[in-house]
C-alpha cells in the first residue's frame, strides 16, 4: 500500500488548480478515483470539468455564479453555510474511502476569509486514510498550514525577458 501525501499548492501565480488537475488526471489514468471540491471561485469551468466523470468527480456546494469576494455580505453568509456543507462532504469522502485523491481547491482561501480555522482543516485531514492523498490549493500560505503538509509547492509568476 502506497502512502498518501498531503500536498499544498500555493502562491500568487496562476496554475495551482491546473497543477492539481494534472495530478488528478495522472491518478485517474491508473484507475484511481478522484474527488475535487471547489471553493470561492464561482462556476468558471465546472461544465468542462464534468466531462471527466466518473473517474474524476467535481463538486461545488456554493450556489452563486460569482466569486465569493464579489458577493454582498448577506449572500456571503448564505454561501458560508453551503461551503461548510462542502467541507462536511470532504470529511465524509475521506471517512468512507471514496477516493484515492481529494483536491480541496482554494481551501486556503477559506482560512484567509475567516470561514474556517486551521483546526477545522486539521480535523478534516485527520479523517484521511493512510493511502489517500490530499491536495490543498490557495494563494496564501502560513506556518500552521505548512505543519499539516507533507509537501509544499509555491507557484509564482516569473517575468522573463529575452534580449
Amino acid at each position: 500500500m502506497e502512502k498518501g501525501l498531503v500536498q499544498v499548492y500555493s502562491g500568487e501565480g496562476h496554475g495551482k488548480t491546473a497543477a492539481a488537475l494534472g495530478t488528478a488526471i495522472q491518478m485517474a489514468s491508473t484507475g484511481k478515483q478522484v474527488v475535487i471540491i471547489n471553493f470561492l471561485k464561482g462556476n468558471q469551468s465546472e461544465e468542462f470539468l464534468k466531462r471527466m466523470e466518473p473517474e474524476i468527480k467535481i463538486f461545488r456546494f456554493e450556489k452563486s455564479e460569482e466569486e465569493f469576494a464579489q458577493l454582498s455580505d448577506e449572500r456571503k453568509q448564505e454561501e458560508i453555510h453551503n461551503i461548510k456543507n462542502g467541507l462536511n462532504f470532504a470529511k465524509k469522502v475521506l471517512t468512507t474511502g471514496e477516493c484515492s485523491l481529494l483536491i480541496l481547491d482554494e481551501v486556503l482561501g477559506l482560512i484567509d476569509n475567516g470561514i474556517i480555522t486551521i483546526e477545522d482543516l486539521s480535523h478534516i485531514l485527520e479523517a484521511k486514510a493512510e493511502d489517500v492523498s490530499i491536495i490543498l490549493t490557495g494563494i496564501k500560505l502560513n506556518d500552521a498550514v505548512c505543519q499539516l503538509a507533507d509537501e509544499i509547492f509555491e507557484i509564482e509568476e516569473v517575468k522573463y525577458k529575452i534580449y
